[in-house]
């Protein structure tokens, strides 16, 4: 299968539910060490962030637990990434919608995929949805 072949794929879930002047946004978390998902549109980072892995207490649990996210988000600079990224999305939606882009993909890296990586998507997530013109799907690759 093709990279175009699988994008529309994945996308053909989202068809009934999108409009032509909506924007179809499919997050994926994913880990640096499988691979950066080839059918990113925008790729992000958050290594820079400390990794709950080497926290004993939480290196069992996933991004999707409160006591990740909480150790996640409480780090110097989470906050101010996420406001950054989600400000490159505002300026960016009413662009990529008069562009005609019907869908775009953003991976969100760590190392593993199971802790920063998911936080942050799930984070982006719940600030883009409810907004009118968008519509979300989340997948954690390295979950899954």
């Amino acid at each position: 299968m093709s990279l175009r072949q699988l994008r529309e794929r994945l996308f053909a879930a989202l068809a009934s539910e999108v409009r032509a002047d909506q924007l179809a946004f499919q997050l994926i978390s994913f880990g640096f060490k499988h691979g950066v998902p080839l059918e990113a549109d925008l790729v992000f980072d958050t290594r820079f962030l400390q990794n709950p892995y080497y926290v004993p207490e939480l290196r069992d649990h996933s991004g999707l637990t409160p006591p990740v996210r909480e150790y996640v988000m409480s780090q110097p600079g989470a906050r101010e990434f996420l406001e950054r990224v989600e400000g490159l999305l505002e300026f960016g939606i009413p662009a990529f919608i008069e562009e005609g882009k019907s869908r775009l993909t953003i991976a969100i890296g760590c190392t593993g995929g199971r802790h920063r990586s998911v936080t942050v998507a799930d984070r982006i997530r719940r600030s883009l949805e409810g907004r009118d013109g968008v519509v979300v799907r989340v997948k954690h690759r390295d979950l899954e």
